[in-house]
């Protein structure tokens, strides 16, 4: 699995592909950051946060992820290397694993540097630090959770077809209504009480609390089910071609 994963991080990195992932996030969220004047300027606001950076994140996650991982299972089928890696000594599980990890390693790697807005925000800060840690990095773990989620899906999606573009105009549609849907759904009033329900399905209101700081066991059994789900729909995906 260790090489499995060593070798979908080289692909990555010795690509175009990683470094446009990496590039494009960085340049907009630090362009619509600092520098266009928007909503989530930083310096138009005047408030000592990074709010604006997590909600154009989550955007920017929307595109950005599922164009990582609509290589992951559709490239090895198109290429006729599928057959020649599940019969490689690992099991289906460490496999997806593997390639599930090196994406969100390469989404780590894409983070990591913005915690220099962090540092810039909390110098920029009248009186210095004047800035909510807590939820700042709050907001950075349900971001990481967040990727992950919209990974497992991109993979699962990956394991169905083996056109890469078909891959990704299924997928971010998918993350878009797994992420919104439900908002929209529960800003209809007359379902009353089961909108709420409806609400608590959708990805963006367990996001939400994490943002805040709040780092309740309930949202993190959440995504975690989430990933885990389709993580385990990609294994049936890859076992039902040895049917």
């Amino acid at each position: 699995m260790y090489s499995l994963y060593i070798k979908e991080i080289k692909t990555y990195l010795s690509s175009l592909l990683g470094y446009i992932f990496i590039g494009v996030f960085l340049i907009v969220t630090g362009l619509f950051l600092w520098i266009f004047p928007n909503i989530n300027n930083v310096l138009s606001t005047g408030i000592a946060d990074l709010e604006g950076f997590f909600s154009l994140s989550k955007f920017l996650f929307l595109f950005l992820v599922p164009a990582i991982t609509m290589r992951s299972f559709a490239e090895e089928r198109k290429q006729g290397t599928m057959e020649l890696l599940l019969t490689k000594p690992i099991s289906d599980t460490q496999i997806i694993l593997a390639k599930f990890f090196s994406s969100l390693t390469l989404l780590i790697i894409a983070i990591l540097p913005t915690l220099i807005y962090v540092i810039s925000v909390y110098y920029l800060g009248k009186p210095i630090g004047n800035i909510d840690l807590g939820s700042t990095f709050g907001s950075y773990i349900g971001l990481l959770f967040l990727g992950a989620t919209f990974i497992s899906i991109g993979i699962f999606i990956s394991s169905l077809t083996s056109n890469q573009i078909v891959a990704f105009i299924l997928t971010a549609p998918i993350c878009f209504i797994l992420h919104f849907g439900f908002e929209f759904i529960y800003s209809f009033e007359s379902l009353g009480a089961f909108g709420y329900y409806l609400k608590t399905i959708g990805i963006d209101h367990h996001y939400a609390i994490i943002s805040k700081g709040v780092i309740d066991s309930r949202d993190l059994i959440y995504f975690c089910s989430v990933i885990f789900i389709f993580l385990f729909s990609t294994r049936i995906s890859l076992l039902s071609r040895k049917w």
